[in-house]
């Protein structure tokens, strides 16, 4: 029987009810603390490698000048269990100082920014300019040809964004991938 859990339900609860043996393709964001050195990224992207799980977005950056330490921020899919296994691999890692799992651990904020160009002549770009206004995208360039938009928003508006563009002409993309961090204390 499978139970209708709700998203960020905590499995820190006393009462985990979560099926840990579910089929159902689940998409999470994990938050990871490492060693900022040499090879750390490596290792761990090689852990989702060598496992043949898919990493959807990642990103990077050192949060802690002083100690040395980055964020690696995931966002992966799989069932449950494959998603359990991959945060004890990566809790066993030497370099791994923590390893938060944001979907389950409660709300979260995750950000993305994203560049668009935009290749549009004529009454589309007028078009193109009211939609970025309504998005509120910011133009950092333009030409006589195309737009390239400033955009940052959940990963969902930023495909919203593109789809409505790409009727207006041709769409170039270059995007960070997901920045997440957990809300509250």
């Amino acid at each position: 029987m499978a139970l209708n859990i709700e998203r960020g339900s905590t499995s820190h609860s006393a009462y985990d009810l979560r099926s840990h043996l579910s089929d159902v393709i689940e998409t999470h964001t994990l938050a990871i603390l490492v060693e900022n050195e040499p090879g750390v990224l490596a290792r761990v992207i090689g852990l989702f490698a060598g496992r043949g799980y898919n990493i959807e977005s990642l990103t990077v950056a050192e949060v802690d000048h002083g100690g040395h330490r980055s964020r690696i921020t995931i966002v992966t899919s799989g069932t449950p269990q494959v998603i359990n296994q991959i945060k004890m691999q990566l809790e066993r890692m030497v370099p791994v100082h923590e390893v938060a799992d944001l979907t389950v651990d409660g709300p979260f904020v995750a950000r993305e920014l994203s560049l668009i160009k935009v290749i549009a002549t004529g009454e589309k770009r007028v078009e193109a300019l009211r939609t970025a206004e309504i998005f509120r995208a910011n133009v950092v360039d333009s030409t006589l040809e195309s737009f390239v938009f400033e955009m940052t928003g959940t990963p969902e508006k930023i495909d919203a964004f593109c789809d409505l563009m790409r009727p207006l002409g041709e769409v170039k993309l270059a995007r960070t991938g997901v920045a997440a961090i957990a809300r509250g204390t």
